[in-house]
């Protein structure tokens, strides 16, 4: 299919791009950026006036809730909630159940995503067999069958000399390993230490939970002499992010990303017990959220990602200390990051950035021929771009939500811009109807 998209504002952080231009799509690829050849005919048109044009989202965490927990959330379903919110490309985490430590599982997982002809699926290969920490996966045989990295969602690895060996392996073959700073025995709260969780009585977790796992890694890492790739799955606390630029200035190869949870929110907007702010890592206070804010403006932060993990009703109307983690946030990640950009007096192409160029760094050449595409809107490219508008908002009504999961602590906020197309590969994968537009006008 030939498409023209005609009078939009082209905005690509990777080129610094920001002109008001056609875009011509053939064969699944960009033909030309302004300037489009007079025989062009287009099988389809795109009005994008009033609408930004931009690289289609790259999503660092989204949990897909399958194989195994379907009750939670069905591929289908995750991966229409993804490109609703304009998110071409997203990693899921291995902590399906089974978990995806074979080559068959993730050949599955992959199959099934590309049927449906939406996002670009990712899948992150589990680092030890069962995430059990004691046994390290055939990390080769994953990686041929399309894992771009190594980790263990939520699970830390309690033995070092395990984690160390999964280093040196890891910085052999050239993988990135994925990891979520964690101490596992100060990681067994509910919510943030502080006077907020002793007032209510909830376990807490303290900063130094993330920061004790951060002192070990960066040790493991210098004495695999620095050749050992990691990055460090949702940061939490002012004192984390504060090794992790130091980290940085020493040579170390990390990255990092932090969720739109911790972005936004604070402990205090647990209230009185709402599950819905029951998430992992907790939200902390408000020194440490402004620091993450800080953080991801001045670059040390690489990405922001939502932390899609849809729980359904009967997990999550629990007290809260018994409610499972959680929360749907990948149709929310645009909104959550332009509102982050206008409240802090930065632009638009800033926000854009941490979804797309940096992102797309942080994979690097995992991504294999797509390397030169994803992330970014190139001449001779794949077309996977999203077109939002910036001259209405939305308010979010979590039970018009696609996604399964219906719980997220953002229900009511307004939210500055909204979707209005998706394309992934060329292929029109998503198109706000005429009565989402009308709301939204």
């Amino acid at each position: 299919m030939k498409i023209l998209i005609q009078n939009g504002r082209v905005m690509d952080p990777a080129t610094g791009r920001d002109e008001m231009a056609d875009v011509a799509i053939a064969a699944g690829r960009v033909i030309a950026i302004g300037n489009v050849a007079p025989d062009f005919h287009a099988s389809r048109m795109i009005d994008a006036t009033g609408c930004v044009v931009a690289p289609g989202l790259v999503d660092l965490a989204v949990r897909l809730r399958e194989p195994g927990q379907e009750h939670a959330g069905m591929l289908e379903s995750e991966m229409a909630a993804a490109v609703a919110g304009g998110v071409t490309s997203l990693v899921c985490p291995p902590d399906t159940d089974p978990v995806l430590d074979e080559p068959g599982l993730v050949d599955m997982l992959k199959f099934r995503a590309e049927k449906l002809h939406l996002a670009r699926v990712f899948p992150l290969g589990a680092l030890t067999r069962g995430l059990q920490g004691e046994v390290l996966t055939e990390m080769a045989e994953l990686t041929e069958s399309g894992c771009i990295g190594f980790g263990q969602a939520e699970v830390p690895i309690v033995n070092a000399q395990v984690l160390q060996r999964a280093l040196q392996y890891a910085a052999t073959f050239g993988y990135t390993v994925w990891l979520r700073p964690q101490d596992f025995w100060l990681g067994k709260g509910v919510a943030a230490s502080g006077p907020l969780a002793t007032r209510l009585g909830l376990a807490g977790i303290p900063a130094a939970a993330e920061t004790i796992a951060l002192h070990t890694l960066f040790e493991l890492m210098r004495g695999a002499q620095g050749k050992a790739r990691v990055h460090l799955c949702r940061i939490s606390s002012a004192a984390g992010l504060a090794l992790v630029r130091q980290a940085k200035a020493e040579g170390l190869p990390v990255t990092c990303d932090v969720s739109v949870h911790n972005l936004h929110l604070t402990d205090v907007d647990i209230g009185f017990y709402d599950s819905r702010l029951r998430l992992q890592p907790p939200v902390r206070q408000q020194r440490d959220r402004d620091a993450l804010r800080a953080g991801l403006a001045d670059g040390t932060i690489d990405a922001l990602v939502s932390d899609h993990n849809p729980v359904d009703s009967d997990a999550k109307t629990l007290p809260f200390a018994e409610a499972e983690p959680g929360a749907t946030a990948v149709e929310l990640l645009l909104g959550l990051a332009c509102t982050w950009a206008q409240q802090d007096g930065l632009g638009l192409m800033q926000a854009l950035a941490v979804l797309t160029s940096g992102p797309q760094a942080v994979l690097g050449a995992s991504l294999g021929t797509l390397q030169a595409s994803v992330g970014r809107i190139a001449v001779g490219g794949v077309a996977d771009l999203c077109i939002f508008d910036t001259r209405a908002g939305w308010t979010v009504r979590p039970d018009a939500l696609r996604s399964q999961g219906k719980h997220t602590p953002f229900g009511g906020h307004e939210l500055p811009v909204y979707v209005r197309a998706t394309l992934v590969g060329g292929q029109l994968a998503y198109q706000a109807d005429a009565s989402e537009q009308a709301a939204h006008a």
